[in-house]
Order: C-alpha cells, then sequence, then structure tokens
C-alpha cells in the first residue's frame, strides 16, 4: 500500500501510526494456522529457554543468541515451574516465535512480500529497508507476560538509528488481552540504552541516557484484528500482562536501513541472504 502524506505526517509527529484493515482474514489465519503447525512439531528442549524482557541477560543463552538465523520458540516464565516442567499445554505455553521466520519459512515470507513492508519502510525515511526480525507473539491466556516500557532501538541498533518496528493484531488487542500502549512523541526523546553482546561472553545493556522516563500517559493502543501499528524505532511503548481468558496473538517485523552500520555487537546478527 501508499501512505498517505497525512499518515506520514501522523507518524512523525506521534512515533506511531495505526492503520485498519491492513492485513486480510485468509492472511491471518494462516499465519495463525501455520504457528500451531510449527508448534506441532516442535520438541522442547530439556532446557526451556523464557523470554522476559525485564531478566533479558539471564535469558541470553546459546539458543536466544542463534535465534537470529533460526525459527526459534521461546517460553511464557509462567509456563514452566522451578523443576523445567510445564504447568500448561505446550500450545499454551510459547510466549513467541522468532527470529527468522521472515527469510526460511515459506508461510511467513510470502506474506511479509504480500504485504510489501518495505515499501512502507521508504515512504517513512528507509532508503535501503532490511528485515532483520520477525517474531510471531502469543499474550498467552492468564499467563501472557508483561513487556516492560522499551525502544525497539535498543535491540536493533544502527547508526544513524533507522529501526522501524511493524506489528500486526492477528487477533484483537484489548486493554484485557494486554495492548499496547505508547509514549506518545516519545520518540523525539534520547535512546536509553543499548542490548548488546558482551566482551565476556553472553549480552549486556549498554546506558546511553539515564535520565528518567517522561511522567506522561501512555496511549492504549487497543485495536481490531488486522490492524497494522506501525512504531518509530525510539518510541516508549509497553504492554501489560494477559489477565484474561483470551490470547492476543500478533506478528511483527523490524526494518532497519542497510545504508547505516549495523554493529558487530548487536545481540542480533540476522542472516544477510539465503
Amino acid at each position: 500500500m501508499m501512505l498517505s502524506l497525512k499518515q506520514v505526517e501522523d507518524y512523525d509527529q506521534q512515533g506511531f501510526l495505526i492503520i485498519k484493515d491492513f492485513i486480510s482474514g485468509s492472511q491471518r489465519q494462516a499465519l495463525m494456522q501455520h504457528a500451531a503447525q510449527l508448534i506441532d512439531a516442535f520438541e522442547p528442549q530439556a532446557k526451556r529457554s523464557i523470554f522476559t524482557t525485564d531478566e533479558q541477560e539471564r535469558s541470553s543463552d546459546d539458543y536466544f543468541l542463534k535465534s537470529a538465523s533460526n525459527i526459534s520458540f521461546f517460553f511464557e516464565a509462567k509456563a514452566i515451574d522451578n523443576e523445567g516442567n510445564f504447568t500448561v499445554p505446550k500450545h499454551q505455553s510459547i510466549n513467541k516465535i522468532g527470529h527468522a521466520q521472515h527469510l526460511l519459512d515459506p508461510v511467513y515470507k510470502n506474506i511479509v512480500k504480500e504485504l510489501d513492508f518495505a515499501n512502507i519502510g521508504r515512504a517513512l525515511g528507509i532508503v535501503q529497508p532490511r528485515a532483520v526480525q520477525s517474531m510471531h507473539i502469543f499474550k498467552q491466556p492468564s499467563i501472557g507476560g508483561e513487556v516492560g516500557l522499551h525502544q525497539d532501538s535498543t535491540f536493533l541498533y544502527t547508526q544513524p538509528k533507522s529501526c522501524i518496528g511493524f506489528w500486526l493484531a492477528l487477533e484483537d488487542a484489548t486493554v484485557e488481552n494486554g495492548c499496547l500502549q505508547a509514549l506518545p512523541q516519545g520518540h523525539k526523546i534520547p535512546l536509553k540504552q543499548r542490548f548488546k553482546l558482551s566482551k565476556n561472553g553472553g549480552t549486556e545493556f549498554e546506558c546511553l541516557d539515564n535520565t528518567p522516563w517522561p511522567k506522561a500517559p501512555l496511549a492504549l493502543l487497543e485495536v481490531p484484528a488486522g490492524t497494522l501499528i506501525i512504531l518509530h524505532g525510539q518510541l516508549p511503548h509497553y504492554s501489560a500482562a494477559n489477565t484474561s481468558s483470551k490470547s492476543r496473538q500478533a506478528f511483527t517485523l523490524h526494518l532497519v536501513d542497510d545504508t547505516c552500520d549495523y554493529p558487530e555487537d548487536n545481540w542480533l546478527q540476522p542472516l544477510k541472504t539465503l
């Protein structure tokens, strides 16, 4: 699709843009059904990688770091007990699938191509769009965890900064099931930190700006299934835990500008080509 001048202006002003009816019902169902098939075929390892933004350093095991070039499965913290046993059925335990299905999986790859995110990226200022990360996020009923306030450029850093996130609602996103919340115009504040590879192995956060987050209310981005939310890489955003009986599946894709420098110490080192 082509963005209007008004849409580009809204994105530049607010740091996010909402486009309803962006993805068709058949495309949404194809992604959700295919994800279920991938989980069916997935055999969990004895050591299970839990995804949590609050304890990212602890979660940075080898499985996590290699996920840039794989289709990997990450679990909700509440889905696994202290002995490593599931507290819920496998299909209800998955936090997300990531991070290279847009490159490696035909179903995801074809739908990403159909939706033409690269063209939207160019309209928003990316000279040479490069998709570096994809995620199928489940936000499971009752146990879907909180994702703390963060900026995507923390995790996908370029010089100069260029990251844009595309968040597709595969199901309705409501306050009850943990819709996105964003700080309007927050993309104008400095990038707070970088998540990068540590010289001693593993990962670490590097502080770039230690001023507090602005004390301003977050906008509730409640959207129906099929909606696309575009997020500036420096926009602070958040999602609460899912306390409802309904899941909140979403698919996300992140673009950076390949004319910018992508540092070798970024935690995620994506595949250049197939």
